[in-house]
């Protein structure tokens, strides 16, 4: 393999990286072609890609706000396929092989360049590739760290860890000596039924992308809706990381924002997500929040929320907000990537 001068982050949005079309949508674990946004990559150096990715100026769950910035949460999604496109197209990895992330997260930079105009956006990830805890064939550990740009203008930073194994090692990972079979729902005594919450009070458009209830006693509950149709594209047998998150953002919206103040609107700048465990499909995750000082500004929110599932945590998402106002603001967030959990697909 040849020289390939430059460090990450300082690469030029290159002519020959092409956003005419998806990629194929089982390279990206999609089951919808609608929800592929990697376009094309190339290879720049020996652990360092380039990666396309076309953003839609609208959509059904992960659409832009009403200042026109696009939603966050895409992000996350792009360096997922990102990652998981790489890993088949480039890194020997097979397609059948399930992807477990551990932890992921974002920290946007420049807001303004994720304005959506007349055309959908084009998206360039500078892409770094690391092994981790790698035991091929049958256990594929990985990192992928990427600067993140739109029309040559650097907004973001994000990052994933994910292992990839072959169906025999992940049924004993996903059951660690349980009876694989599920659960028949009889754990769900004594937990109380939650209200979903209306659309409006969680950010969201429809009444069905609503994943936060409340119950009597006061409890937030990430709600499952299985039949979801971008949260839930194909089969799992747990909970994605992905809804999650969603379930997250929602908790930080309904207790962050205020309708009365356009200026002060809370808007998601940073994420960091841990999964220590897997969410079982059919039990109750409570979703328990903590307001924490702000490393990004002084009239910035820092939300840690954990999602708990038989009193175990089963994921923690930190979030860092900004009011409107503040988007411009110099310092950036960083999180601390170093803990690495096993549970949940990407």
């Amino acid at each position: 393999m040849g020289q390939f001068p430059g460090e990450t982050g300082t690469a030029e949005v290159n002519a020959s990286l092409k956003f005419l079309q998806p990629v194929s949508r089982q390279l990206v674990h999609r089951a919808a072609v609608a929800e592929v946004f990697i376009t094309d990559a190339l290879q720049v150096g020996r652990d360092r890609f380039l990666v396309g990715a076309q953003w839609p100026r609208d959509h059904a769950l992960y659409y832009p706000d009403a200042q026109g910035v696009s939603d966050p949460l895409l992000l996350t999604e792009t360096v997922r396929q990102a990652l998981v496109y790489l890993a088949h197209e480039y890194c020997g990895i097979p397609l059948g092989h399930r992807f477990v992330g551990s932890d992921t997260h974002f920290d946007i930079t420049d807001h303004a360049a994720l304005v959506v105009g007349d055309t959908p956006l084009h998206v360039t990830l500078d892409v770094q590739w690391s092994w981790l805890a790698n035991r091929p064939p049958r256990r594929f550990g990985m990192r992928v760290d990427a600067v993140v740009s739109v029309a040559g203008r650097e907004c973001a930073r994000a990052g994933l860890s994910v292992c990839a194994v072959d169906e025999e090692l992940y049924r004993r990972l996903r059951w660690r000596g349980k009876q694989g079979q599920g659960h028949d729902g009889t754990d769900r005594a004594g937990h109380c039924a939650a209200t979903r919450l209306p659309a409006a009070d969680v950010g969201r458009l429809r009444a069905k992308d609503s994943v936060l209830g409340r119950t009597e006693a006061g409890e937030w509950q990430l709600l499952v809706d299985l039949h979801h149709a971008v949260l839930f594209d194909h089969p799992g047998d747990h909970i994605p990381l992905m809804v999650t998150l969603e379930g997250a953002r929602q908790l930080g919206h309904r207790l962050l924002h205020r309708r009365s103040d356009a200026s002060a609107q809370a808007v998601l700048r940073a994420v960091q997500v841990d999964c220590p465990a897997f969410a079982n499909l059919d039990e109750p995750v409570r979703l328990c929040a903590e307001l924490q000082p702000s490393a990004a500004a002084p009239d910035g929110k820092r939300l840690r929320i954990a999602a708990v599932q038989r009193e175990e945590a089963v994921a923690t998402v930190t979030m860092e907000w900004l009011p409107r106002a503040l988007l411009a603001a110099p310092d950036k967030v960083t999180f601390c990537s170093d803990t690495v959990g096993s549970g949940a697909a990407v």
